[in-house]
């Protein structure tokens, strides 16, 4: 589990859980994104045959992620949203920096900060719920996106000299605490 600098306040998940049907429109827009990131590295970086496979596999778990949450959403009788910007992201991507190699380095450890983010929220969601499927739910999530944060770090790593990964990404966990702590807590996954 990577280190995150700053936890998520608790004043998040009593803001999901007071509006949990916000939360998971969100939710569903989340995971199809990010089905559509690892895809992203698919067809970015054919040639880094180590990132295909497992980014394909990335986009399918989270394309199924996305089928699962969507159905929770039918069930409800609540419908997907258009898409919004995210400003987690939009603030994240500014330290993505230029250049093929440079990008994908940010890029894989961008994607592993988000994802070790979503691995707290969806934990902390899963903790909130009283027990029954939407538990069960949230508790495989919050799995997979401990897999997934890994993941990106472990490509980060054979992509990259390990010392050259363990920089960058301490200078990711201190802009991802600085981000999470200058947006305003909604009923949504980042804001």
């Amino acid at each position: 589990m990577l280190a995150l600098l700053v936890p998520t306040d608790p004043r998040w998940t009593k803001a999901v859980m007071a509006d949990f049907d916000t939360f998971l429109v969100d939710h569903a827009a989340a995971e199809r994104k990010a089905s559509a990131v690892g895809m992203s590295f698919v067809v970015r970086y054919p040639d880094r045959t180590a990132l295909l496979d497992p980014m394909i596999e990335f986009a399918r778990e989270e394309l199924e992620h996305f089928h699962r949450v969507y159905r929770v959403l039918a069930a409800r009788g609540l419908s997907l949203a258009a898409d919004t910007p995210d400003r987690y992201v939009g603030a994240l991507m500014k330290l993505v920096r230029t250049g093929r190699d440079t990008r994908l380095l940010d890029r894989l450890l961008m994607a592993a900060v988000v994802e070790a983010r979503g691995c707290e929220r969806f934990g902390l969601v899963a903790e909130a719920l009283p027990p029954g499927e939407m538990r069960a739910l949230y508790e495989d999530i919050t799995r997979s996106e401990a897999r997934h944060h890994g993941l990106f770090v472990r490509l980060a790593k054979e992509c990259f000299a390990p010392d050259v990964v363990e920089s960058r990404l301490r200078e990711w966990l201190a802009h991802e605490a600085e981000v999470v702590a200058s947006l305003p807590i909604t009923a949504a996954l980042h804001a």
